[in-house]
């Protein structure tokens, strides 16, 4: 049998994230454009400045309703006409709305992208809001939040969320709304809601792509340099206050053979120089299943298929901002284990977590990390759609465009001392609020005597 040769392997080519060029429409639009060759498939983020702070008080919902809504006619178009448009396009488009504003999201052969750009800039310059519309889609959400209650891992996120922050902040309660608020909502709301906060003046576009041979220009001012709408003043930002007074809450799950974990506080977010570190830190703690949280409690005790330690932004502002908040960014450790073993997982959690205290990290663990940081990146932005979504991230907090560029360069020259301090400072055992959902009657007390904080049971 004759082989072919063995394939040997090229130069390593360097790699630098994207660098996008930067522009705007007359309409104001903020513009971001980045050419990636052979991507075929192009990426489109548009952000808009309508978070949910801004949401109307006992209207929580509103946002996300008017985010759904925004695909379902237009004043062109019905709901049912709109989505064909976009399935002969070969589209797909979503949009959410979470605490930094609202996010649309373009996805299209290339091309396609004059008639796709053209639907959305129609639903964004037009939408119909029919009330039938609004009301099917009310009645939809209405359906999820019973499901949503009975997912541990999404229940344990509410709890948390409404134990770290005050009642009064919106950041305490469901991003999506609750069943009492949503009720509320009509098309009147979520016209009101996009009357005063959706337009193009506060806005920004990302495309990302193959755009060999596309006049981006022309297209955009044929498309969305057709979306109008008054300027507005820069909106007052509430400052992010939290309390992680270390404490114990279960949720009781009566008869549950599992309890969900989830161990978080508020720290630093992405324009504190603390970042880098405090990332490579984290994912030496629990980033990936060769990290200590998983080598203890995965490998060494058999308590669980996988924990892992994370930090999530959840909202930032300029800097320098006249209103004077700062951002802040949920730094958590999540996983399950069974009932039984609730107890002994964070005794064993709490050891990881003085010993990472008191000894700190290795060399070997902080070398491994960058490597998986820094070396995966070539392969995490592959697609338009990762790049575009990361840039749009960059928009949404008030980061400068080579924010991504740098961080893997400061990722890399962050040394062992410095990622060790941050994720001790991150993880303080005496500063955590741990939710437990699961059967308190099994968990309480085997809880209570670890001395991790006072512990308190709601009802699931």
């Amino acid at each position: 049998m004759q082989y072919h040769p063995q394939p040997t392997a090229g130069e390593a080519r360097p790699w630098a994230f994207p660098a996008p060029e930067r522009g705007a429409l007359p309409n104001g639009l903020t513009v971001l454009r980045c050419h990636r060759p052979g991507q075929q498939v192009v990426a489109v983020e548009i952000s808009l400045d309508a978070p949910l702070d801004a949401e109307p008080e006992g209207l929580d919902g509103v946002a996300t309703i008017m985010a759904r809504a925004l695909s379902e006619g237009t004043d062109k178009r019905s709901a049912e006409e709109f989505a064909a448009e976009l399935e002969r396009c070969g589209a797909t488009l979503d949009a959410h709305a979470d605490h930094p504003g609202l996010r649309v999201s373009l996805e299209v052969p290339v091309s396609r992208l004059a008639k796709a750009l053209g639907l959305v800039a129609e639903a964004l310059r037009a939408p119909a809001f029919a009330e039938s519309e609004i009301e099917r889609l009310v009645g939809n959400r209405l359906d999820e939040i019973p499901h949503e209650q009975a997912n541990p891992a999404r229940r344990a996120a509410k709890q948390l969320s409404k134990e770290l922050f005050p009642a009064t902040a919106r950041m305490s309660r469901p991003r999506q709304g609750t069943e009492e608020t949503v009720r509320g909502i009509d098309a009147a709301a979520v016209r009101a809601f996009y009357d005063a906060h959706v337009r193009p003046s506060t806005a920004t576009a990302v495309v990302v792509g193959d755009l060999t041979g596309v006049d981006l220009d022309a297209l955009l001012a044929d498309t969305l340099g057709d979306w109008s709408g008054n300027t507005a003043q820069a909106r007052p930002v509430p400052p992010i206050t939290a309390d992680d007074t270390g404490r114990v809450v279960i949720v009781d799950r009566p008869g549950a053979v599992q309890t969900q974990l989830l161990i978080g506080r508020i720290g630093a977010d992405r324009h504190d120089s603390v970042w880098p570190a405090q990332v490579l830190g984290t994912y030496c703690l629990g980033g990936t299943l060769t990290s200590r949280l998983d080598r203890v409690l995965r490998e060494e005790k058999g308590y669980t298929y996988g924990v892992r330690a994370f930090g999530q932004v959840l909202r930032s502002t300029a800097p320098g901002s006249s209103s004077g908040a700062t951002g802040a960014a949920m730094l958590a450790i999540s996983g399950s284990v069974d009932t039984e073993s609730t107890g002994p997982a964070l005794d064993d959690l709490w050891k990881v977590l003085r010993t990472l205290a008191a000894e700190g990290l290795t060399d070997a663990e902080r070398e491994t990390a960058v490597q998986n940081l820094v070396g995966v990146a070539p392969l995490k932005y592959e697609t338009a759609a990762s790049v575009a979504g990361t840039l749009a991230d960059q928009v949404e907090q008030h980061l400068p465009d080579d924010y991504q560029a740098q961080l893997y360069a400061r990722l890399a020259e962050t040394g062992t001392v410095e990622a060790t301090a941050a994720v001790v400072d991150a993880f303080p055992v005496d500063r955590l609020v741990t939710v437990l959902v699961g059967d308190a009657a099994q968990i309480a007390e085997p809880v209570r005597a670890l001395g991790i904080g006072e512990v308190s049971v709601v009802s699931g």
